[in-house]
């Protein structure tokens, strides 16, 4: 008898303190909780990260976020998924600089997965968690108005800069950000496929890193968040750089210490604090939960660009 009294003693023991330390991440984030309260967050959600148990985790992080008082808009990428239905359907893809060659039938077949297959498989993640999410492109309602996106390239025999048709390949000139607002008002969180809209009705294939800093500055937004399958931009000496001023970041860039994909998500985060939003993060959308770990905690989880 006295050794199964001493076995639910240990058990309720396990258990307070399993309490406790609840109750102790509970109160850490209360302040951020208020901080952040009736404020827009923009998250970018890659392709790479759209996968079993790191969607699910995504999808319970922006539930919460939305039943915590924050208003957050979802802009989602999807090119591992494009790369995969082209070359089912024989269509040729090339790549410039990173930019996907968008020709007419490509164009199509990026409009069908970012709009019907990978939006709508957000929209019901969330709603399975218990949220209210609502799908939509930058064609609806007007959202994303774009223009050709122009590359110049030097032609290694004549060393003359000469433009590089990208097709149907966009950036946005102009955000409405009425169209969020008025869903936001409606309790709805959305989720924005990014495809834009030409001034004579063409479409086409945005960046989602870019779709997603040009929204956050025209909601100004408290902060622009960049899911990446890295954890963030690194010094020389590979230690995570947990914090960056916009003239460090272009220093970093300058120099070669920030190389490669993560330049344009570095001009990115750097356009959208100078267009008005607070603070944009660089993420390791891989690592469970790594959006309230980022927001509600104190050391957060990735690398954060300020303007100061």
């Amino acid at each position: 008898m006295a050794i199964q009294d001493d076995v639910g003693q240990d058990r309720n023991l396990r258990l307070m303190a399993r309490w406790r330390t609840t109750a102790r991440v509970l109160v850490e984030a209360l302040p951020y909780i208020l901080q952040y309260d009736g404020k827009v967050v923009v998250v970018k959600f890659g392709g790479n990260a759209m996968t079993g148990g790191v969607a699910e985790d995504f999808a319970q992080d922006i539930v919460l976020m939305k039943q915590t008082g924050m208003e957050p808009v979802i802009v989602h990428g999807g090119g591992p998924q494009i790369g995969a239905m082209l070359k089912k359907l024989a269509i040729p893809s090339t790549f410039v600089d990173g930019l996907r060659v968008t020709d007419k039938a490509a164009m199509e077949v990026v409009e069908m997965v970012l709009t019907g297959s990978i939006n709508k498989q957000i929209v019901t993640g969330i709603n399975a968690a218990g949220g209210h999410a609502v799908g939509l492109s930058g064609k609806d309602g007007n959202l994303v108005i774009a223009k050709k996106l122009e590359r110049m390239k030097i032609d290694p025999h004549t060393l003359e800069s000469k433009a590089v048709d990208l097709g149907f390949v966009g950036e946005p000139e102009r955000i409405n950000p009425e169209v969020l607002r008025t869903f936001i008002k409606s309790d709805l969180i959305p989720v924005i496929a990014p495809v834009g809209v030409g001034r004579h009705g063409e479409t086409f294939n945005i960046n989602a890193d870019t779709v997603a800093g040009a929204v956050a500055g025209a909601m100004q937004a408290e902060r622009l968040v960049l899911l990446t399958d890295v954890e963030g931009v690194f010094d020389r000496e590979g230690k995570l750089i947990q914090r960056l001023t916009l003239r460090e970041a272009r220093t970093l860039i300058a120099d070669g210490t920030i190389s490669g994909g993560m330049i344009p998500k570095i001009e990115t985060a750097i356009d959208a604090v100078e267009g008005g939003v607070n603070a944009a993060v660089i993420l390791d959308g891989r690592i469970p939960h790594v959006l309230l770990l980022e927001l509600f905690t104190q050391h957060g989880a990735g690398t954060l660009i300020t303007a100061e």
